[in-house]
């Protein structure tokens, strides 16, 4: 069975989408199969891979009726690994607005992935910023979540938010655990971020990665111009980051 995890904060602007988009290309260089899922409608992680955001079909699809499959592009490929993508587009707000209407709505993604997952060794799934039907359906479907966060104060109370929702969780998808709280865009010149930062260790002790993912334009760059960091000109220290984040997901299972 692959490992199923969400990329998740409820609080925005902490990098969510660039913690998937090069983690799962991070986990694909290590020679896995990985499949990333896009359930937030402003289509950020597809666009991360030059698609434009208005792909049809798209996950929206998918989740409304369970009749249609899962769409899923090629990324890259390798021999015994490949890189695909769920693509998202603005139609999953209005989706989710009309899942709510439906049977089993928090369930919809958990039964699409049970079609595809033999076919992966890890799927991540990217999330909007607050616990709505998306975020939700990405939490049951997971059984694991990796939280980015930036070393700020006001971030703290995105990390409460987040423990808070995966408790209530818990009672649609008891398996469910953290992996690992990451710290994104973190820059240690700053006495605030080495102050939270020690404060998050002592809170969060082991589930804090040892990998830190310092502020660095050119992940930014990246994105924009709808690739990875792998394939980013100058990115070297970020590859070797999310190359070291991949270790630790492989190593924690």
């Amino acid at each position: 069975m692959p490992s199923i995890i969400a990329v998740s904060n409820q609080k925005g602007g902490v990098g969510k989408t660039t913690t998937t988009a090069n983690l799962g290309a991070a986990l694909f260089q290590l020679g896995n199969r990985v499949l990333l899922i896009d359930m937030d409608p402003q289509a950020n992680l597809t666009s991360c891979f030059s698609f434009n955001g208005q792909t049809d079909p798209n996950v929206a699809n998918a989740l409304l009726d369970r009749k249609v499959p899962l769409p899923i592009l090629c990324i890259a490929e390798k021999p015994n690994a490949r890189l695909d993508l769920v693509p998202s587009s603005l139609a999953l707000t209005t989706a989710e607005a009309a899942l709510m209407n439906k049977l089993g709505r928090e369930l919809r993604l958990r039964d699409q992935l049970a079609t595809v997952a033999q076919s992966y060794d890890f799927i991540l799934i990217d999330t909007p910023p607050s616990l709505g039907l998306l975020t939700i359906n990405a939490l049951v479907a997971a059984d694991k979540v990796v939280i980015p966060t930036e070393a700020r104060l006001f971030s703290l109370q995105g990390l409460q938010m987040l423990q808070e929702s995966i408790e209530e969780i818990l009672f649609l998808n008891p398996r469910l655990k953290v992996l690992g709280v990451l710290l994104s865009k973190m820059d240690r010149r700053l006495k605030e971020e080495r102050t939270v930062s020690n404060y998050l260790k002592d809170r969060w002790g082991a589930l804090i990665f040892e990998t830190e993912v310092g502020t660095n334009s050119k992940i930014l760059e990246a994105a924009s111009s709808g690739t990875s960091v792998f394939n980013y000109a100058g990115a070297e220290k970020a590859v070797e980051a999310y190359l070291g984040l991949a270790r630790e997901v492989i190593a924690r299972g």
